[in-house]
């Protein structure tokens, strides 16, 4: 891409943003050398004691936040847990139990209650909000509980902190705050390289690579915030097909023929990033996928599915922990033959020498088709994590939660060496039926019964 194509006119609001973000540098800069001797503590204090009023105290709240962005990834852990100090006074909210304890119901009741309320309150909660009054505070914020998140492990205060801070962000980013954005080739550009840095499924690999992802056949949606415009949160990635999607390497072939998105008949949803880890645990990919569905039927009515092409990234790593007892006598026995190995050999273990070749020529092809797909079927529909009700594939319960089911296992549908480290090459079709999406959802999130293609039912109870 030229530089003339990635250089973009500044708009009204890009030099609006400049002009108050120089604002907010200036009196930072002037608080900064009023108070050059305090310490970050100090500072945070002066903040919630709003010396000089709120304009001062927010001057004051952009300074740290420039002194954060400024440090050092080895001195941030410091700065958080001065931050997480801020907590509520012990004593106070000791006094306050007492007060609500004694008082008589009623009105007395309701209002040592609110008292109580006010002193759990933390400081640092305030701090926190004076932050998203500066310019790029919000994104300060989703910036600040990613580096919690890395650090946060068996420290109490901290988690409090992150506890505080994501209690935060989940008001803030409601799904009913978000704007649903379709990206295409005339996005700006600064845009679009935060597509391929945030692309985590299927690596873009060129601005070609990009442009035929964006082409006429294709959609790419994200959700945005009003207070970060130009961050997308979550993207999706969607080809126009005939029929369920199996290999994604003909699905992002750069010399396959682009198809006509109005003889389409089904939407493959076949990529879908979270941009930001700060806003992890923050859910709004379902609402992402349903929007998404719903804009796209709009556009075209010959669609008559949608559908995913998705990963199965913990499939491998659960293959490794079984034992012989998930095959039959006779998938064993292929097994065996087709690794060449001994009469006594253990028939994962020739599963194992079969994955570790380098090529897989048609005798291994057809001895482990069968026995991963089965067994890979079995990993999607029955296996679940620490918690008995949830699917142990991190992708599958995303969308079984969503309210999708187990359409179809693909074979070789990933040839890439990702995909063969992780799932043996296999990817899932997760089928989103707009009339089933609800009961599908309260079945698996209510009892964690897992949403089934019919013949898909009998090979997951074998």
């Amino acid at each position: 891409m030229s530089d003339a194509v990635l250089t973009m006119p500044e708009t009204l609001v890009d030099r609006a943003l400049k002009r108050v973000t120089g604002l907010w540098r200036d009196m930072a800069d002037y608080v900064a050398r009023r108070e050059e001797a305090l310490t970050v503590s100090e500072q945070m204090a002066a903040c919630l004691a709003a010396r000089g009023g709120e304009v001062s105290a927010r001057a004051r709240a952009a300074q740290l936040a420039a002194a954060y962005r400024a440090l050092p990834e080895a001195e941030k852990l410091s700065f958080l847990r001065t931050l997480a100090g801020f907590d509520a006074d012990p004593a106070q909210v000791q006094q306050a139990i007492a007060a609500w304890s004694k008082a008589a119901e009623g009105a007395e009741k309701a209002a040592a209650k609110v008292t109580l309320r006010r002193a759990l309150e933390s400081p640092r909660v305030k701090l926190l909000m004076q932050f998203t009054a500066i310019p790029d505070g919000v994104k300060l914020l989703v910036d600040l509980r990613e580096d919690l998140l890395a650090v946060m492990e068996g420290d109490p205060l901290l988690q409090a902190l992150e506890a505080d801070l994501k209690g935060l962000l989940a008001s803030w980013f409601d799904v009913g705050f978000l704007e649903l954005r379709r990206i295409d080739w005339n996005s700006p550009a600064a845009l679009l390289e935060k597509l391929i840095r945030y692309e985590a499924v299927h690596r873009i690999e060129s601005w070609e690579d990009l442009k035929n992802r964006l082409d006429s056949d294709r959609r790419c949606y994200a959700f945005f915030h009003p207070r970060m415009p130009a961050e997308p949160l979550i993207f999706v990635e969607i080809a126009l097909v005939k029929g369920l999607a199996g290999s994604v390497q003909a699905l992002l072939d750069p010399k396959a023929e682009v198809m006509d998105p109005a003889k389409a008949d089904t939407a493959i949803f076949y990529s879908i990033n979270n941009c930001q880890r700060g806003l992890d645990g923050i859910a709004f990919g379902n609402f992402l996928i349903k929007r998404v569905v719903e804009v796209l039927g709009q556009e075209f009515r010959g669609l008559k599915q949608f559908a995913t092409l998705s990963p199965i990234p913990g499939f491998m790593r659960w293959l490794e922990r079984q034992d012989d007892s998930r095959l039959t006598e006779e998938e064993a026995e292929a097994l065996r033959a087709a690794a060449g190995a001994a009469a006594g050999t253990g028939g994962l273990a020739a599963l194992q020498m079969l994955l570790a070749r380098q090529e897989w020529d048609a005798a291994t092809l057809k001895a482990l088709e069968s026995v991963l797909c089965r067994l890979c079927l079995r990993y999607l529909a029955l296996e679940a994590g620490r918690n008995p009700k949830r699917a142990a594939d991190p992708v599958a319960h995303f969308h079984l939660s969503n309210g999708a089911r187990i359409e179809r296992i693909n074979w070789r549908a990933d040839t890439s060496p990702k995909g063969r480290r992780e799932s043996a090459g296999l990817m899932v079709n997760y089928l989103y039926d707009p009339e089933a999406i609800e009961d599908n959802h309260e079945a698996y999130a209510g009892e964690g019964k897992r949403a089934l293609a019919p013949g898909l039912r009998k090979l997951a109870r074998g």
